[in-house]
């Protein structure tokens, strides 16, 4: 769980510790879910009179609401109201663009995906207005099928590329060709609601969604590997996201693992980890042809792999070791609580932890190797997706009242 302490007073002026201290509430109640007024008062450091007055003024905005706790049990004293996140009343857009498939959602305060649409995408090169096209119907739907009190206080996506900070530029997506796309100005514009689209990299995305909600809950430092067509990556450290100097740092897909007569990458180099444990190169392995790709078809592998087809053994063999040799290197450089497995990777690891195990125990250095965790994503296919939820979340989180 993220630790939000109380701002300190010192040095602050009385109405920037409110708002910053009703964020916080806010934020509490929207990772950890409902809580009493007196847990509240003890995770932020504040007295309960403090803890009351700023429920109040989020409640009075139609942020939050106090009920009695669901127990009615006869425990001795008044008991402490609970403080829910008003989760129907208060949502954002989360869009999530994927390789093969496109999906929009209306996601409320508190986390939980409230409705959803999705649409394929096919393999043609660089579609941007057909992406915004698809993406706004889906988004003006999902807007208009929700309650007439309901209020939408963000959006936010996730793309498969290098996204500018700031203006949702897709400076770069080699698996389908964009380079220099206005997505995320297009996509508000075509949505018309007034609001602007906050855009961020699906695998940087998907590092904070586990560190906040999923397999990485409390751990700081966290590396987070996602598998669409390439391999993705988002590194936590000290629980912020390591950007890099414009915002394009930590492409662990790009990492070169094999120089030496390394498989071609779409990023114009070899040997990099997305090449030699991607899609392509598992599905090569295992004898699949070329018209054979998708979601459907790696999970395919990995089942066959499961039930001793010695063909997909093999597959799943090769592709842990070099997915192996990535992770160890990362451990080695960031030494991280816990390495988590996304998108096709979650349904590769089940099969490859034995290979990829074996490389960590030979290449990582005994110290940094004791206490990581490997583990598939807790999210499931929606880490991407709650990634670019909490993006269109920010603005409010940061400024409630």
């Amino acid at each position: 769980m993220l630790k939000i302490r109380a701002v300190p007073e010192a040095g602050l002026a009385q109405e920037e510790i409110r708002r910053r201290n009703l964020g916080g509430l806010l934020r509490h109640v929207h990772l950890g879910g409902p809580a009493s007024r007196s847990a509240l008062a003890e995770r932020m450091g504040l007295n309960r009179s403090t803890i009351m007055g700023l429920t109040a003024e989020l409640a009075s905005a139609g942020l939050v609401r106090e009920e009695l706790p669901d127990d009615t049990g006869g425990s001795a004293g008044r008991r402490s109201l609970v403080v829910r996140p008003e989760s129907e009343r208060i949502y954002v857009l989360a869009f999530d663009v994927a390789v093969d498939r496109l999906t929009a959602a209306r996601v409320g305060l508190g986390g939980r995906v409230l409705d959803r649409r999705s649409a394929p995408r096919t393999r043609a090169g660089a579609d941007l207005a057909y992406v915004v096209e698809t993406l706004a119907s889906l988004g003006r739907d999902l807007h208009g099928a929700a309650p007439r009190d309901a209020r939408c206080a963000g959006i936010g996506a996730a793309y498969c590329g290098m996204i500018r900070p700031g203006d949702g530029m897709v400076r770069y997506g080699p698996d389908m060709g964009w380079v220099d796309q206005a997505f995320g100005t297009e996509l508000g514009r075509r949505l018309g609601l007034g609001l602007p689209v906050a855009v961020g990299n699906e695998a940087h995305l998907g590092a904070l969604a586990e560190y906040a909600r999923g397999a990485g809950v409390g751990v700081p430092n966290l590396i987070y590997l996602h598998g669409d067509v390439g391999v993705g990556g988002g590194i936590i450290v000290g629980g912020e996201l390591l950007g890099g100097d414009g915002g394009y740092g930590c492409e662990l897909g790009h990492m070169i693992v094999n120089p030496f007569q390394g498989r071609r990458c779409l990023c114009g180099s070899a040997g990099c980890l997305e090449a030699e444990a991607g899609e392509r190169a598992l599905l090569d392995e295992a004898g699949r042809p070329a018209g054979e790709y998708g979601r459907d078809a790696v999970r395919a592998v990995a089942e066959a792999a499961r039930a001793g087809d010695p063909r997909a053994q093999h597959a799943v063999e090769v592709i842990g070791d070099w997915l192996g040799i990535g992770v160890a290197n990362l451990i080695n450089l960031f030494n991280p609580g816990v390495v988590v497995f996304g998108g096709m990777l979650q349904d590769v690891w089940p099969a490859a932890a034995e290979h990829v195990r074996r490389r960590v125990a030979q290449n990582v250095l005994p110290v940094s190797r004791e206490r990581v965790a490997l583990r598939g994503c807790g999210l499931g296919d929606d880490t991407t997706l709650i990634g670019a939820a909490e993006l269109g979340f920010a603005s409010l989180l940061s400024a409630p009242c």
